[in-house]
């Protein structure tokens, strides 16, 4: 493999990984204020796919409008998820919430399979997207940039959310203790209801970029991804926003770049994820930037 090829697989790498960190900064956040690992995030993902070509395609929408208006929508699902499955289980006992995130994540899977068809569809999208710009022997496409950039970006908004705001200040707050942050009069149940919509629209945001970079969806494409953006999720440190994102990177870039320096691995691509997963949790279960004291998430 020439130098070209390798970083145009470096950057297809960072392109992929960014849509894992998308991902698994919802599953990181989810986890940091209420130690439960959402399973239905990655259908939250898939529903923010099928919702963008639906305003797209059926009805018309501009395509950065029906981005916006899918971010907005898988917003409210997570809210509205949070208020009907999981606040009522606050008090219980941590399986109870786990299967019920499991049920959730059934639910959603099987309610799009009656609605679309288990039968999997292209994915459109402007051309622009495909359009491909040229350095030399490189030859990279817009999305494989800019989905990486948007990444860092959306994280450096989400760190300034957290350390600059008041919002932030509360969210880390019922991340440390949620009982005491209840006794001094704050409402833990909005400050959750925010973590799972800002988790969910990105989520849904790292679903579109999906879609376009691989134009088929189906009921079930949350499944495999999800998993990954979980595995990103434990491999970066699980309740750390900033290592989720490296997580991700991590896991894309190797994904792709050790496939295209070995393709007889091609076949085993989607063993890395587990793999890392395997040997995060013998070597340091907290993951790269997780915090040593399990029991307390720093984001």
């Amino acid at each position: 493999m020439d130098g070209a090829i390798f970083f145009q697989q470096v950057v297809n790498g960072m392109s992929l990984g960014g849509m894992y960190a998308l991902i698994a900064i919802g599953y990181t956040m989810v986890y940091g204020v209420l130690r439960l690992i959402n399973f239905a995030h990655a259908d939250v993902m898939m529903v923010g796919a099928f919702a963008t070509l639906f305003l797209f395609s059926s009805i018309g929408l501009p395509f950065g409008v029906a981005i916006f208006l899918t971010l907005a929508l898988c917003g409210l699902l997570g809210m509205f998820i949070d208020r009907v499955a999981y606040r009522p289980l606050r008090q219980a006992s941590k399986i109870s919430m786990l299967i019920t995130a499991i049920g959730v994540s059934f639910f959603l899977e099987n309610l799009f399979n009656v609605l679309f068809g288990g039968s999997s569809r292209f994915f459109s999208a402007p051309d622009y997207f495909n359009k491909t710009l040229t350095f030399g022997n490189i030859i990279i496409t817009n999305v494989a940039w800019i989905v990486p950039v948007i990444t860092v970006l959306l994280l450096l908004a989400i760190l300034w959310l957290l350390y600059r705001t008041r919002y932030g200040m509360a969210i880390r707050a019922v991340a440390f203790d949620v009982n005491t942050v209840r006794l001094m009069g704050i409402d833990a149940n909005r400050i959750i209801s925010l973590v799972f919509a800002l988790g969910s629209s990105l989520a849904a945001l790292g679903g579109v970029f999906y879609s376009i970079s691989y134009p088929t969806i189906d009921p079930l494409m949350g499944v495999l991804i999800g998993l990954k953006a979980f595995a990103a999720a434990v491999l970066g440190g699980i309740g750390s926003v900033t290592g989720a994102v490296l997580g991700g990177f991590i896991l894309g870039f190797t994904e792709v770049v050790a496939v295209a320096i070995f393709p007889e691995l091609g076949g085993y691509k989607d063993a890395f994820a587990f793999m890392f997963l395997i040997l995060v949790l013998l070597f340091r279960p907290v993951g790269i930037m997780g915090d040593e004291r399990l029991e307390r998430s720093r984001f």
